[in-house]
């Protein structure tokens, strides 16, 4: 899933030897016998046998027959060793031909976040439902997905190293995975094993990717073409990371700041039940022209400061005062002060979603009240459903989030704020005739605003046309897919996207 402005997990040693993923061949010698005399598994052996399963569901008046595998695709180094297993999940429409059905490898981002998210709240078969509000992890049910994607593509979920299921066979050497170049390498060798393996090279290939997951679907995109000679025909990211450096730094830096506040604006028409396309055009106005000039500029002063603060405060429902003393800077005070006067806080990945304040009296917020909320009981949810439907059955725990893998992530030399993927977006339009983008966000997403996409896509150099790179807006937050109204409109967007792809 998933990356914070705040705090960021949302997934690096550069390694002695580079890593492969294929299948060993046996040697004489080897086998269960040379694995005992080598230290074992370890971890790994707690991974059973692919799970091979047929399924059928009704999915929005459309009966869908298809075949799942739950199962892992092993990394071997260059001495021979098993280092690492991939743990991931296909799901494959019956009587289709293979060489013209698509299949999209899905991932999640964090750093350090599974696949689930969007397996279970997006595009698998089966869709989660927290309850009859929507938000009670209690009561976390899954039904058969109306608007799964299986119905327009094959679908492939991929864990990396160190989420769900995935292990590096020593724990110490996992740190050898988090980083933006490792993490790429390996997930593209691991997808090319597996179009490899069950005959999918021909097919047209898409990747899926959330939050980081964009970044990295970019990322891996270019790994695919550069390493393993496949070519993507497209890729969808939903509320993706592109570039560091108009992402972070908005509490300080004008243009970050300008590039946030409409997603504030959006949410604020959202609770006054006023959200109209001009209502929020005029903010987005005001936030690119009056907001960032005077951002930019010496902070103003007497009736001109009065004015310009009535006016952010108007737009986005944050308190006078604390825009006032934030000088017009929000991003570090609306989690907490947005609905501070009645004592809740705010999720940054839903500008909307409030939860009472568990530390009314402090600067500092509780835990976030979705992502260490209701969405946790996505990974409990998910091991019962690979143990039940599936057929996948492990001791091994299911790690939905890994947090601390961010504190060990490679972003490649400075950190997480230079780090950008936007040249690697140029290069795919620039060298691939056919590939084509869609971005979705929610509007009141403060993780990843939806105005970073747009300025982006904005500035573009003219590379075939300007509908090959397009952005989707939709209600809700970071994961607006769990709205099913949102979910069931991204979905329409997204097969019109496979159907029609740009030339």
């Amino acid at each position: 899933m998933i990356l914070r402005s705040l705090a960021v997990f949302g997934l690096a040693a550069v390694l002695a030897a580079p890593l492969s993923a294929q299948e060993r061949p046996q040697r004489p010698g080897q086998g269960a016998e040379h694995e005992q005399r080598s230290g074992g598994p370890g971890v790994l052996s707690l991974l059973p046998s692919d799970a091979v399963s047929e399924h059928e569901i009704e999915a929005g008046g459309e009966r869908l027959a298809y075949t799942a595998t739950a199962g892992t695709l092993n990394l071997f180094d260059q001495s021979g060793e098993r280092s690492a297993a991939i743990f991931y999940t296909a799901y494959v429409l019956k009587g289709q031909a293979a060489e013209s059905r698509p299949v999209t490898f899905v991932v999640n981002g964090g750093p350090g976040a599974a696949s689930a998210y969007l397996h279970l709240g997006l595009s698998g078969p089966r869709v989660i439902e927290f309850g009859a509000d929507g938000r009670d992890g209690a009561h976390a049910r899954l039904r058969d997905n109306p608007d799964t994607w299986l119905k327009f593509t094959d679908l492939v979920m991929i864990d990396p190293i160190g989420t769900g299921w995935s292990r590096a066979a020593k724990p110490d050497d996992a740190k050898n995975f988090y980083g933006v170049r490792e993490d790429a390498q390996v997930l593209a060798k691991t997808i090319a094993l597996y179009l490899a393996r069950n005959g999918r090279t021909q097919s047209p290939k898409y990747l899926l990717g959330e939050s980081y997951g964009g970044f990295r679907s970019l990322k891996v995109a270019r790994a695919l073409q550069q390493d393993q000679g496949l070519v993507v025909a497209g890729i969808v990211m939903v509320s993706p990371l592109i570039d560091g450096g108009l992402q972070f730094g908005s509490d300080r830096l004008a243009l970050g700041a300008a590039l946030q506040l409409p997603s504030l604006a959006a949410a604020d028409l959202e609770l006054r039940h006023a959200f109209s396309a001009e209502a929020l055009a005029a903010a987005e106005r005001f936030a690119m022209t009056d907001y960032l000039t005077t951002l930019a500029g010496p902070a103003p002063q007497g009736e001109a400061a009065k004015t310009f603060y009535a006016r952010v405060a108007e737009l986005t429902g944050l308190p006078l005062d604390v825009v006032t003393r934030a000088r017009g800077f929000l991003g570090d005070v609306y989690a907490k002060h947005l609905r501070g006067r009645e004592q809740k806080i705010v999720s940054p990945y839903d500008v909307t979603f409030t939860a009472p304040d568990a530390f009314p009296t402090s600067d500092h917020g509780n835990d976030d009240p979705i992502l260490d909320g209701y969405t946790r009981a996505l990974g409990g949810t998910f091991v019962g459903y690979a143990r039940g439907e599936l057929g996948f059955k492990t001791d091994m725990t299911y790690i939905l989030l890994a947090r601390d893998i961010a504190g060990h992530w490679d972003w490649g030399g400075g950190g997480r704020s230079p780090a950008t993927a936007e040249p690697d977006l140029r290069e795919l339009l620039a060298l691939g005739p056919s590939f084509h983008v869609l971005i979705a966000h929610g509007y009141s997403d403060m993780v990843i605003p939806y105005y970073v996409s747009r300025y982006i896509i904005d500035h573009l150099p003219p590379l075939g046309g300007a509908d090959r790179a397009q952005l989707k807006l939709y209600r809700g937050g970071h994961m607006m897919y769990f709205n099913p109204a949102s979910r069931a409109a991204l979905t329409a967007d997204a097969r019109t996207f496979y159907a029609a792809p740009t030339q």
